[in-house]
C-alpha cells in the first residue's frame, strides 16, 4: 500500500502535514489492506507528494505494518547531501514500528555526494546488526522520474523523455532545449512541466559498491507508462547476469541470481517463490549465459534481452525461444503470513564500506 495513495484518500492537500484525524483514517484503510493481503507499506518521501510528511505522520502507519508481519519499503527523504540523515530516519522509524526495511535504490545521487557509497553502506550494516534491514538497486547510474525542478542542475545531464505541453522535446538533453530557447536550464524545465526526465546523477563506482554488497538486491524500478522509459525496464536483470556478474566478476552468478529472486521472495513475503524445490511454485528462467546481453539502452530503451530462452510462470510456459504463449498463468501474491524480523548475517567485505 502506497503511503500517497493513502493520503489521497483522506486530504485535500499533499502541502502540509496529515492531521491526527487523518492519521487515523490511513491508519484504517491501512490495516484493511494489511488484512487483505497487501505486503506492507511504501513511502516516497522524497516527492512532492509526501515530502511534507514528518516522521511523526509515518510512525503510526509503519507501527501498524509491524502490527500485522508486513514489510515498510522506502524512497528515502533524501539521496543527495542528506542521505546519511534520511537512512537514520529510516532506521529509526522502521526499529521503532517493529518492521524489517527495505530502502529503495540506495544511491548517492548529485555530484557532490559521489563517493559515498562506503558510509552509507556501513551504516546499513551497523543498522542490520540490530534490526531487519536491507536495499534495493538498480545497474545503471542514471534515475528516472518526473521532471524535479529541484534536481534542475548543470553539473549532469539530464534528458526529458516526455513533456505533455512539448512532446516534440522527448529524447532531448535538458541544456539543449534550454540553449535553444534561450533561457536558463530552471525556465526551461519550468516550461516543459508536467514531463519526466532521465537524471545521469550518480557514479559507476558507488553503483557496483550498492549492487555488490550482501545486503542488496536486484530492482528495476521500471516505468512502463512512460512513452520513452529508462532502460533498466527491459535490460536490469539481464545486465547484472551477464555484463556485472559474467563479464566484470563483480560477484558470482548464484550471489547474482540469489539478488533477484530468493533474498527479494523472502524479504517481501513471498512464501514458496523465488527458489528451486520440490512444492515451490514453478517461476524459471532458461537462459544462455554465453549469449545474454542486455540490449536497451537510453536511445532505444524498449529492447528484448539476447540469450533468454524459456521463461515459466507457476509451471506453464510463457516464453520460448522468442514466441510469447497465450497462456497467462500469473496470479495476484498476496502476504499470507508474518515477514521473518530476524537479523540477516553476513560478512562485510572491507572493500565495500572503505
Amino acid at each position: 500500500m502506497g503511503h500517497t495513495s493513502l493520503r489521497s484518500q483522506v486530504m485535500d492537500s499533499f502541502a502540509r502535514p496529515a492531521t491526527a484525524e487523518e492519521i487515523a483514517q490511513m491508519e484504517v484503510l491501512l490495516s484493511q489492506a494489511l488484512d487483505e493481503g497487501a505486503l506492507g507499506l511504501s513511502s516516497g518521501l522524497a516527492y512532492r507528494n509526501a515530502i511534507h510528511a514528518p516522521t511523526a505522520e509515518m510512525a503510526p502507519l509503519v507501527a501498524a505494518v509491524g502490527q500485522s508481519g508486513g514489510v515498510y519499503t522506502t524512497h528515502l527523504r533524501d539521496e543527495f547531501a542528506g542521505l546519511l540523515g534520511a537512512m537514520d530516519e529510516a532506521f529509526s522509524t522502521a526499529r521503532n514500528g517493529q518492521v524489517p526495511l527495505v530502502i529503495s535504490h540506495l544511491k548517492c545521487a548529485g555530484a557532490g555526494n559521489w563517493g559515498g557509497a562506503g558510509k552509507a553502506l556501513g551504516k546499513l550494516e551497523s543498522a542490520a546488526q540490530h534490526q531487519h534491514a536491507h536495499c534495493d538497486c538498480y545497474p545503471y547510474t542514471a534515475g528516472s522520474s518526473t521532471l524535479d525542478l529541484g534536481q534542475v542542475t548543470d553539473e549532469i545531464e539530464i534528458t526529458i523523455t516526455w513533456s505533455t505541453p512539448h512532446p516534440e522535446q522527448a529524447r532531448r538533453p535538458l541544456k539543449e532545449i534550454a540553449a535553444e530557447w534561450g533561457v536558463s536550464l530552471l525556465d526551461a524545465a519550468k516550461q516543459l512541466q508536467p514531463a519526466g526526465a532521465v537524471y545521469h546523477n550518480m557514479s559507476e563506482a558507488d553503483m557496483q559498491q550498492v549492487l555488490a554488497h550482501p545486503l542488496s538486491m536486484v530492482g528495476s524500478d521500471g516505468l512502463p507508462n512512460d512513452p520513452h522509459p529508462h532502460p533498466r525496464l527491459w535490460g536490469a536483470f539481464p545486465r547484472v547476469l551477464a555484463h556485472y556478474s559474467r563479464d566484470l566478476k563483480l560477484m558470482p552468478l548464484a550471489e547474482a541470481v540469489r539478488k533477484m529472486t530468493s533474498l527479494s521472495a523472502a524479504n517481501f513475503g513471498l512464501t514458496d517463490r523465488g527458489v528451486i524445490r520440490i512444492g515451490a511454485y514453478a517461476d524459471l528462467t532458461l537462459f544462455d549465459l554465453t549469449m545474454l546481453e542486455d540490449t536497451a539502452n537510453y536511445e532505444t530503451p524498449i529492447a528484448a534481452a539476447k540469450g533468454i530462452e524459456m521463461v515459466i510462470v507457476n509451471g506453464k510456459i510463457a516464453y520460448h525461444q522468442g514466441a510469447i504463449s497465450d497462456q497467462r498463468a500469473g496470479r495476484m501474491l498476496r502476504r499470507t503470513e508474518r515477514i521473518s524480523q530476524s537479523i540477516p548475517t553476513f560478512q562485510p567485505n572491507k572493500e565495500q564500506t572503505s
